[in-house]
């Protein structure tokens, strides 16, 4: 006989993985995180008052951590056995969330990068399609475990007009075409300039399942085209295997 025990506080149980939220005003399109159709299996959402997305990505709040911090231990609470968050930025809080709960966090497809570094050889690079070029900073990579960040190639989604309006200015409005032209040209751009044969990490989720086919037709079959939304939910869905 199996028993079961209810928790404080529970509307409902099942989910098997936490999502903290930043607060964004973006169209959340399928194979983007914060869209539940890209799982093939239940996610809790936890809105986080007071985090706003744009300011995660300037890196410009010190208090978020301790929001996140009680995010996470709700979503613990709740019965949760792993938690992510919604925004790659959010690698700035890995060590704070991890260090506060008893499940496995992974706050950043950007904790995946030394991983993937070492999966090339010495002369290939690894390129990551970011969306804000300029929040990149040593803090940010070192909270990501990221200490040496020479053979990985950055480059900023935000000097795009249609990106910028989505994901910066918040607009409410996404051009699914103009974001899937956007992906591919910046990838391209990568695989041109810095990384021949290397392989594009994209953290940003919007419209790069959508850009993947013709991303592996033009490049080729030596350029390994990773979305963070897929490994998440790749990574998501082992926990939820193992744990």
């Amino acid at each position: 006989m199996t028993t079961f025990h209810a928790r404080p506080g529970q509307v409902a149980c099942g989910y098997p993985i936490g999502i903290l939220c930043a607060e964004w005003h973006i169209p959340f399109i399928p194979g983007d995180l914060n869209n539940a159709s890209t799982f093939d299996f239940p996610v809790r959402y936890l809105s986080v008052p007071g985090v706003q997305g744009a300011a995660v990505l300037a890196g410009s709040d010190s208090s978020f951590g301790g929001r996140l911090v009680e995010g996470a231990r709700q979503l613990e609470r709740e019965g949760v056995r792993a938690i992510t968050g919604n925004c790659g930025y959010m690698a700035s809080y890995q060590q704070a969330v991890a260090g506060s709960v008893g499940v496995p966090v992974f706050m950043s497809s950007l904790l995946q990068a030394p991983m993937l570094a070492g999966l090339l050889g010495e002369s290939r690079k690894l390129g990551v399609l970011v969306a804000s070029g300029s929040s990149v900073t040593g803090q940010l990579l070192a909270a990501a475990g990221i200490l040496d960040s020479s053979r990985i190639v950055f480059e900023g989604l935000d000097q795009h007009e249609h990106w910028n309006e989505v994901i910066l200015q918040e607009t409410g409005v996404l051009d699914d075409d103009r974001i899937r032209a956007v992906n591919l040209a910046f990838m391209i751009l990568l695989r041109v300039d810095d990384i021949e044969k290397g392989v594009g990490v994209f953290r940003s989720g919007l419209g790069v399942k959508q850009s993947l086919p013709g991303v592996l037709k033009i490049l080729g079959a030596n350029f390994l085209a990773i979305a963070p939304e897929h490994v998440v939910a790749q990574m998501e869905d082992d926990f939820f295997s193992a744990v």
